[in-house]
């Protein structure tokens, strides 16, 4: 691959951009927004021109519902010899794409499974897709040229490929990604109901399930629009669990006949999450329930988490993953590292060795030492 064209510059298309300059590729940007493009040539990620030439490949980072028509657009220009999109949702553009009679033997849909709640050419890094999935989505009508291509493109950004069809690929995208970020959303969405005394009693816990819903209103409002059948299957899913355990709570409340009933089922569906949450895959495909925690106090100076890691080094154990816990109400947090159980033991005295208030605990949704 000698070349790219690179059909809208935001966070994904804009880190695609930065990944393939740093593998010597050379891009070319387009994006009818005017400032977003200039700024992600000024980072480096390529010249905000059409190529002289036909590119090898041709990446359209658009929402879902601008795929077809921006697809149909460069294939009439003759823009590259192959193409590929980043769009979360893959049943609609295809469906689309067909619809508006485009060449479909160059065509294979792709979503790399990453990204963030920034977006934007600023908050883009060439190692966005790094050990990442990559789902790529071949047709009946994908020659293997532009299925290699793909593949091509998946390496070079670092990414993992993963091969699915639409279908399965919209429904798996609904309950790992669109519904989650809908939860956060509704979960966000409710604080604005607390009080100030309320809100200060938040914990690092709310963070972490309200984070993504940070993200852009716009965006989320055509994915989820572009996936609506599949999200709504789960969230309805969801909504029935949200009715169970509120009605087990109801019987716990009222004390009465059916009150050990009631928490019963409440201890099975919090079971049920334990479980699910044990099945997601962590560092190197091992769930994170497989890790120990080391917490750690940190105080909030210059200089302090650098002293950790580099006494943590001494301990020689290697850190499979870290997370900080801040308090808002003093200069102190709290460092979780992440260590294989037989491990945790050893470091936690290296680290009160060098004067470190330390306890060991499970890693969060995990079975620790």
């Amino acid at each position: 691959m000698r070349s790219a064209v690179i059909a809208g510059t935001g966070l994904v298309g804009t880190s695609v951009a930065l990944a393939l300059r740093r593998r010597g590729v050379d891009t070319y940007l387009l994006d009818t927004d005017p400032t977003a493009v200039h700024t992600a040539e000024a980072l480096g990620a390529g010249r905000a021109q059409e190529p002289s030439g036909v590119a090898d490949v041709a990446v359209l980072a658009v929402p879902p519902v601008q795929v077809a028509p921006v697809l149909a657009g460069l294939q009439k220009q003759g823009a590259a010899r192959f193409y590929t999109d980043v769009a979360s949702v893959k049943g609609l553009p295809g469906r689309e794409i067909e619809a508006l009679g485009c060449e479909l033997t160059t065509v294979v849909g792709g979503h790399p499974l990453a990204g963030g709640e920034r977006s934007g050419p600023l908050a883009a890094r060439a190692d966005l897709f790094e050990g990442r999935p990559w789902v790529l989505v071949p047709t009946e009508h994908t020659g293997d040229p532009a299925l290699n291509c793909a593949l091509e493109l998946v390496s070079l950004c670092g990414a993992t490929p993963v091969l699915l069809d639409a279908e399965a690929h919209d429904r798996a995208v609904a309950l790992v990604s669109h519904v989650p970020h809908l939860v956060a959303s509704l979960t966000a969405a409710r604080l604005l109901q607390g009080s100030e005394s309320a809100l200060r009693l938040a914990g690092q816990g709310l963070r972490d399930v309200t984070r993504t819903a940070a993200g852009s209103p716009a965006l989320w409002t055509d994915i989820l629009s572009a996936n609506a059948g599949p999200v709504a299957d789960v969230l309805e899913a969801l909504a029935s669990d949200a009715a169970a355990v509120a009605g087990a709570l109801r019987r716990v409340e009222e004390r009465g006949e059916t009150a050990a009933e009631g928490a019963a089922e409440l201890a099975r569906l919090l079971q049920l999450g334990v479980e699910g949450r044990a099945g997601i895959p962590g560092k190197h495909g091992v769930p994170d329930a497989g890790f120990a925690s080391v917490e750690v106090s940190v105080g909030d100076s210059p200089g302090e988490l650098a002293r950790l890691l580099s006494d943590a080094a001494r301990a020689d154990v290697n850190i499979e993953d870290i997370d900080i816990e801040h308090s808002s109400d003093q200069l102190m947090g709290r460092a979780r590292l992440a260590v294989l159980p037989v491990l945790a033991r050893a470091l936690a005295d290296e680290l009160r060795t060098g004067g470190w208030t330390v306890r060991l605990a499970d890693w969060p949704g995990g079975q620790g030492a």
